[in-house]
């Protein structure tokens, strides 16, 4: 028997309990009802008269009582079924960003995008992919108005992080881990020598491996070129005025040139090392919901794993 079968049966079987439970109400109230010399043979035809015509009624009542029911039960175990799967997903993950951070990285991505949609096209104007951009985004008086809000984006944020790494102690905390270390360059190099097969195992990491940190001081290094340039091209005659053409003509080709840098590693270095890894792609999601699951952190941060590993256990028997 299916499940609609016994759903069916089910729902006949409830019909008929509810239509004997009817029918014994309705004979105990004309039973106190009925006046004094009513025959039996009354009673009995009058009884099946209501029966007759609360019948359908009634089976009609159940069934979408039963229907609704059911579709309720289903929707409980459906919503059980997930509430079970996010705590298991839960359980197997890990906090990597905090939502501070995670906000930070948002605005500088927003910006940088913003950004190189709008500067690249001019770097490379020849192109008809760079008039067709333009052209889409309404022309070159609207694409200067963008790239200066992406540029006004990119100065906050920047200062925002120095701020963020004096005033809060988890960005004290971060910075300090950021910086780079001789085990860095000694994890690079047992890298390379495991890739031509010298060495027979991988580097192992802490909280951040040598390519996270390359990722966070390459941006620092183009943050400072690119908005340095970026308000000498912005305030050209201030510029020339105060030092010269010189500077100004040095100012645009270090804005173009690290331009085009900043978008080729962004692309090719971390949006393969965050994404387009075959052990991360199609992509991550870390930078939208700060986590990553425990294999993951087992396997990529193993060195953090275990002090965060003997740190639990610790206060576990402390308690």
């Amino acid at each position: 028997m299916t499940q609609d079968q016994r759903k069916n049966a089910w729902r006949e079987q409830d019909s008929r309990a509810v239509l004997e439970a009817m029918y014994t109400a309705v004979s105990a109230a004309l039973e106190s009802e009925a006046p004094k010399g009513v025959t039996p043979d009354q009673v009995n035809r009058l009884r099946s008269a209501l029966v007759s015509s609360l019948t359908p009624e009634v089976t009609l009542d159940v069934r979408r009582a039963a229907r609704r029911f059911f579709e309720e039960e289903a929707r409980r175990e459906k919503r059980a079924v997930v509430k079970q799967t996010r705590a298991e997903k839960e359980a197997d993950s890990v906090e990597r960003l905090s939502l501070h951070i995670r906000v930070q990285h948002m605005i500088l991505f927003s910006s940088c995008i913003l950004l190189i949609i709008t500067g690249l096209p001019i770097k490379f104007h020849e192109a008809a992919v760079s008039a067709f951009l333009i052209d889409i985004m309404g022309g070159p008086s609207v694409t200067r108005v963008l790239h200066r809000i992406g540029a006004i984006a990119l100065t906050f944020i920047g200062f925002y992080h120095l701020w963020y790494c004096m005033a809060f102690e988890e960005g004290r905390k971060t910075f300090g881990l950021l910086m780079p270390k001789i085990q860095d360059g000694k994890d690079a190099l047992q890298q390379i020598l495991y890739f031509l097969g010298i060495k027979k195992d991988r580097p192992l990491f802490g909280r951040f491996s040598y390519i996270e940190k390359f990722d966070y001081w390459a941006v620092y290094w183009g943050m400072v070129v690119m908005i340095t340039s970026g308000y000498i091209l912005w305030f050209k005659d201030q510029t020339i005025n105060a030092f010269g053409k010189f500077v100004f003509d040095i100012g645009r080709e270090a804005h173009s040139d690290e331009a085009l840098l900043a978008t080729l590693a962004i692309v090719i270095w971390h949006f393969y090392n965050v994404h387009f890894n075959p052990r991360k792609f199609p992509g991550s999601l870390t930078w939208l919901n700060g986590k990553i699951t425990l294999h993951e952190f087992k396997e990529e941060h193993p060195l953090e794993y275990e002090e965060r590993k003997a740190s639990q256990e610790k206060e576990g028997g402390a308690t």
